[in-house]
């Protein structure tokens, strides 16, 4: 008796030790992978964990070779994977087979209104970063355009945080699909690029939390993304890459980030302050001797003298070793192979730009052309020749071609339709890294120039005129001094339009320009942006009606400079190296919109060669619970005779409030593409939450009982239909 009871004892005991062993055996994928993460940390000494903490060339990360942790491979790529670098130079490598896909920039893919092209986008940067052995792809550049002037508008997306967040989501999510870490940038206020590196900005923490914030709570919190990319500037008085309050209580503790927060390239600038407030990967620093870096062997140091404690250390390499597995780094056999230029890239980026090109004005239903008829066209303008891939600095890509307007138009018509070229104005300016002096005195008319364009302008049936900017106005490291088209286009603009009534504008460019002096001297204005490796094919397809615009502006077009709330207010560049965001929340159309200022071209603004109508708005309920969702519905119908697309628009007003709300905000949207005569029934959801305030008494978000306005359009300015609902 007493052998069986120890016998039953003895198999309990075995039975109660496998159930512990169970429990403490990791069962998730993450838990897996958290449990080799830490196995290879104890492997390590501190030399080893330090240097994947810092670049040991421009653009690489050492690795440690007897642990299996290969070299960290990260490259330039918001709108397609940069050209190879030498890594000890910014000289290009000279390679032969780094040419890639060439999408439209930042604004172009807002200006879509399309996330599915987002999506797509990402797939495409993914597959041919992983072609090139690229690990991370610094990009999407998501800052708010707060200003007309900033240099890298272009690369950004919209100045209204909803539509940010919306195109931003699945462009990682589809890049992160393909073993590849986004890196979203610039974390934070990085909205003009004069003093950039050496400016501190100040805003209330409302206009943080409501509009320079959400883009980036989205990227980390619904995308996803492995990196951020610290900004260069300072936020309220400590640099973005050693801010304790953005980098370790806001990225860290509130959003949750466990991925790695790095540098951009030459903005470090401390080793225990940095490391402290959350920084982990120091890239591009100006100093030749990598191990004299921040996070170098001044770092092994402040860890010996017990500055920076081994368990932080440790937790840097955590984050970086987690990216590299969530990416498959260290799973080379399971890892994406990727593709370059296929037939599909190339497809994708034609989408991109057919469907970003943006009718703002057609008088007379000048467009579209129909070449049928159409014996002879002036094709007039700089930007009708210019390829634009090549420039922006960081963002400028080595594309195995590039279709200009005039190439397209001559390919796809040439043969039926006489084309006569005129150069109509020249490029005055060049490009200065660090300062927009190449831009100064540029806007010298040619009359000799000019008249030739109106000369070909009056023997053609039509006229084009390709004019805008190019990538010395629109680029990284300094601002534009003005609004302006330069090169003395307008004066081109009004006197060929005198010669010939019949005169089409295509505007390329990334940022606002001055449009008033041309509105009312031509009937037919198209902002194509730039096109990306396709640019020419798409606007030729728009241009002749094969493709219907459906782009909608994803910033708001002032008449002049001075109506812009950061120049109204007289709060850029700053004053003595500081800029207070003195407009707050009123960014963009909520500015416009509040004060009653009537722009040249509202937010969301944009026609098509077909008419649409929205209408049958309407709401699941009345009123609503704190926690509800609002199911919005709607109804769009194509009351034209063309296939086409219309972005249905719903902004919400809170008109009694406790505290100063814009006129409305966008908070939904969506792209419907319809054929003559259809309709579709629309649902469209928006949190109740959504609509709420950050009060920075309480600190925390607030929705006030009451009435709230839901207002269905098609740009800002544009509102069909409106319907009061109640909150509770």
């Amino acid at each position: 008796m007493n052998r069986r009871i120890l016998k039953v004892f003895a198999l309990s005991l075995l039975m109660i030790g496998t159930v512990q062993m169970q429990a403490q055996r990791p069962t998730s994928k993450e838990e897996i992978q958290e449990q080799k993460i830490q196995q290879l940390i104890k492997k390590m000494t501190l030399q080893e964990k330090v240097g994947l903490l810092h670049g040991n060339s421009k653009f690489y990360v050492s690795g440690i070779k007897r642990l299996g942790i290969p070299e960290w491979a990260l490259s330039d790529g918001p709108h397609g994977v940069r050209a190879e670098m030498n890594r000890h130079d910014w000289n290009y490598a000279g390679w032969t087979n780094d040419s890639s896909t060439c999408f439209p920039p930042g604004t172009a893919l807002a200006a879509s209104w399309n996330p599915n092209l987002a999506y797509e986008r990402g797939l495409v940067l993914g597959e041919e970063a992983r072609y090139r052995k690229k690990d991370v792809l610094l990009g999407p550049g998501i800052n708010i355009i707060r200003t007309p002037l900033c240099g890298r508008n272009f690369e950004y997306l919209s100045e209204d945080p909803f539509l940010i967040s919306a195109m931003a989501v699945p462009y990682i999510k589809a890049l992160q699909s393909k073993d590849v870490a986004a890196s979203v940038k610039h974390y934070l206020a990085n909205n003009q690029e004069d003093h950039r590196t050496s400016v501190d900005v100040t805003m209330s923490e409302r206009a943080l939390r409501e509009i320079y914030l959400p883009g980036f709570k989205a990227a980390v919190t619904e995308g996803g993304s492995y990196t951020v990319m610290a900004a260069y500037n300072k936020f309220r008085g400590d640099w973005c890459s050693e801010n304790e309050y953005l980098d370790r209580e806001i990225l860290r503790k509130e959003l949750g980030f466990n991925g790695v927060l790095m540098s951009d390239w030459g903005g470090t600038h401390s080793t225990v302050k940095a490391a402290l407030a959350g920084l982990d990967l120091e890239m591009g620093t100006d100093t030749k001797d990598y191990n004299e870096w921040y996070f170098a062997n001044p770092l092994i140091k402040a860890v010996q003298e017990g500055k920076v404690p081994m368990s932080l250390i440790d937790e840097k390499v955590a984050n970086v070793l987690r990216v590299m597995m969530k990416t498959k780094v260290l799973d080379s056999k399971n890892r994406e192979k990727g593709s370059m230029n296929t037939p599909e890239h190339q497809k994708a980026a034609y989408n991109s730009a057919a469907e970003a090109a943006v009718l703002l004005q057609n008088n007379g239903n000048l467009l579209p052309l129909d070449f049928s008829t159409i014996k002879s066209i002036a094709v007039i303008g700089d930007n009708a020749t210019r390829k634009h891939c090549g420039g922006g600095l960081s963002s400028e890509i080595k594309t195995l071609y590039e279709i200009t307007p005039l190439e397209a138009l001559t390919n796809k018509f040439g043969k039926n339709v006489t084309i006569n070229f005129a150069q109509g104005y020249e490029k005055q300016s060049f490009f200065q890294e660090g300062g927009n002096v190449g831009q100064l005195n540029t806007d010298k008319v040619d009359w000799k120039l000019i008249d030739e364009a109106v000369a070909v302008a009056k023997k053609s049936d039509v006229a084009i005129i390709f004019g805008g900017l190019n990538h010395d106005f629109d680029t990284e490291s300094y601002d534009k001094p003005h609004m302006r088209l330069p090169y003395g286009q307008t004066t081109l603009i009004q006197e060929v339009a005198k010669a010939n009534p019949n005169t089409v504008v295509v505007i390329i460019a990334g940022s606002p320009v001055e449009l008033a002096g041309i509105v009312n001297r031509v009937p037919s204005i198209l902002w194509a942006w730039y096109g990306g490796m396709e640019a020419g094919n798409a606007i030729a397809d728009v241009l002749s009606g094969k493709v219907n615009p459906s782009g909608k502006m994803p910033f708001t077009l002032p008449v002049s400079l001075e109506q812009s709330p950061a120049h109204a207010l007289g709060n850029y560049p700053g004053r003595n190296l500081k800029v207070n965001y003195e407009e707050d929340i009123l960014v963009g159309y909520r500015w416009f919109d509040t004060k009653n200022i009537t722009p040249q071209f509202p937010f969301g603004y944009g026609l098509s060669y077909t008419t649409f109508n929205l209408d049958n708005l309407s709401t699941d309920k009345k009123v609503y619970g704190k926690d509800d969702v609002i199911r919005v519905k709607f109804t769009v119908t194509n009351t034209g005779s063309r296939y086409g697309a219309e972005v249905a628009q719903i902004y919400v007003s809170d008109p009694v409030c406790s505290v100063l709300r814009p006129a409305k905000e966008l908070k939904a949207f969506e792209k419907v593409f319809l054929q003559p005569g259809e309709s579709k029934n629309i649902e469209l959801p928006i949190k109740v939450s959504d609509l709420a305030f950050y009060d920075e008494a309480k600190k925390e978000w607030v929705v006030e009982p009451g009435e709230f306005i839901l207002q269905l359009g098609n740009s800002s300015r544009n509102i069909s239909k409106t319907l009061n609902i109640k909150l509770q």
